[in-house]
């Protein structure tokens, strides 16, 4: 018998359904934080520098707040507000995944 999983992932949008955070924002976030540096950030992602900056001020201009902060002397860092955000998803991601399992293992568990 094939052995069966549950992959879900969660995406907190705005009531127009704007992207604020998901799984890769969640992880561009993370970088920022362990490198201080949305360049490194981009590299790790595989992805351009514009590119993660541009989804960071697109997460900025929905919440109407700075989640990131960048000057010459400290580098780049996740504001208050950043650190907040990502500490939420983070145990939203964690309950999320928790209930899913259980609803998961409910309905496809062989009895």
């Amino acid at each position: 018998m094939v052995k069966l999983k549950l992959k879900s992932s969660q995406w907190i949008v705005d009531e127009n359904d704007n992207m604020i955070i998901g799984e890769g924002r969640m992880k561009i976030l993370e970088h920022v934080e362990n490198t201080g540096s949305i360049n490194q950030a981009a590299k790790m992602m595989k992805m351009s520098y514009k590119a993660v900056w541009s989804k960071i001020k697109y997460t900025e201009k929905h919440l109407n707040t700075k989640i990131v902060h960048s000057d010459r002397k400290m580098g780049t860092r996740l504001t208050g507000e950043g650190k907040n955000l990502l500490e939420k998803y983070r145990a939203l991601k964690k309950k999320c995944l928790m209930a899913d399992d259980k609803i998961f293992k409910d309905i496809f568990t062989q009895t």
